[in-house]
Formats: structure tokens, sequence, C-alpha cells
């Protein structure tokens, strides 16, 4: 059974509070390996070619923007998400991105997608399942807004790593990295937060799982970076 995330009102405040520094949160954080795992996920959107692409919990705009600047000029790109400051800074960074003037930001609830039945050709959503109140749900709505059998769902999400490497992994989750993020965005307990959601999401066949049990067929995916990150690919 999939379960509940915590309080989505929560979830809303805490990166509402982060936003400001979200980005270099995210960079030094990552050690800039953040950037690498967008550019697969952008280069496997590319490659199927599509015109019509939404970026759920798109939070600063990073997957949007580099969509919009590496996707032909006819393609339209659709940023969403539930917190109105991480919106704020996406259209902030507009002016100064490449393309960005063809991205659309838009306030809209993964659980409850503002878009229309079987019209995209694309969804993207990176490091934002995990924070969703009902996975179930939200992968359901993901389906609904996809065109059957030629929309795909690409998405990026922390995973289980390598037996091996987890030990080093749980020590940096648990100790080093909220302390570090204390300091870049004076707030520990939003990646204390990360962590427990991290440690609690289910590995990339038990998430293949859940994709599949949502109606979504040809679900591939792969590892990034000794399996901390996972890639899911899906047509609707």
């Amino acid at each position: 059974m999939i379960s509940t995330m915590p309080d989505p009102t929560a979830v809303n405040d805490m990166f509402g509070r982060i936003a400001p520094r979200y980005d270099l949160a995210n960079r030094v954080l990552s050690l800039g390996i953040d950037r690498w795992w967008r550019w697969h996920l952008v280069r496997g959107v590319v490659k199927k070619g599509p015109k019509t692409v939404v970026d759920l919990a798109t939070g600063s705009g990073d997957v949007a923007f580099a969509l919009a600047g590496t996707l032909p000029p006819d393609a339209h790109v659709l940023g969403l998400d539930f917190c109105q400051p991480m919106l704020d800074r996406a259209n902030a960074k507009k002016e100064r991105i490449r393309g960005g003037a063809r991205v659309e930001f838009q306030f809209g609830d993964g659980l409850d997608l503002p878009v229309e039945d079987n019209s995209i050709d694309a969804l993207t959503i990176s490091f934002g399942l995990r924070n969703m109140e009902d996975r179930a749900r939200a992968l359901s709505e993901i389906r609904r807004v996809l065109k059957p059998g030629r929309g795909h769902l690409h998405l990026l999400e922390f995973s289980q790593p390598r037996s091996w490497f987890r030990p080093v992994y749980n020590f940096y989750l648990r100790h080093l990295l909220p302390r570090v993020a204390r300091l870049l965005t004076g707030d520990q307990s939003a990646y204390d937060y990360l962590g427990d959601t991290i440690e609690s999401f289910p590995d990339r066949p038990r998430m293949a799982d859940e994709i599949s049990t949502a109606g979504f067929s040809m679900v591939d995916h792969r590892g990034l970076t000794f399996g901390i990150v996972a890639l899911h690919v899906a047509r609707a």
C-alpha cells in the first residue's frame, strides 16, 4: 500500500521558507550533481519530441527552463507548483535564462491538476513525488492528463542506493546534510524532513510497480550516482 505523505500545508510552508536559498542549497548539498541528474531527465524528454510538456512540482523552474531551452520553439512548457514563493522565484529567473520567456508558470496542485484530460505529450516531475500527500492519486492525475498511448511520464526522484554505498549515504543524510543546510538556509528542519522522506521512499523496482499499478505501461528505470537517484520513464 502507498503511504500518505505529511500534511501538504506543512510541506507548502516549508518550501516557502527555503525558497530564497533553494537553488544555492541544491547546488551545494548535491555537490553540483543535481544539474547532471536533470540533464539526463531533459535529454530523455527531448528524444521523444513532445510539443506540450508539464513540469510538475517545478519549484524554482530549473527543469522547465532546461526543457524550453532545448526543445524546438513550437513546444510549450508549463511549470506547475503549489508553493507560491517557489513560483515567484521561478518567474524572477525568466528574464535571465535562455528560453525563459517560453515557459509559463502557474499554480497547480499535483492531486488536482489544472490540465485537460488526454492533452499533454510529456509530464516531468523532479524530486517532487515524495512530497505528494497521496502518490497513488498523484500518479492517477498524471496519467489522466497525458495522451493515451503516446504521452510519457518522466520521473526523477531520490531512491535507495546500492548496498555498499548505503552506510556512507545515510550518514550524510542524517548528520552532514542537515547541518550544512542550516548554514545555507537557516532551516535545518526542512532538510531533516528531506532525509526522512528519502529513507522511506521506495526503491526503483517498487516505484516501478506503483507506476504500473496506476495504469502506465512500458515502465523503464535506471539508477544514477550509485543508485541514490532513479529516473523512471513510463507510457500512459
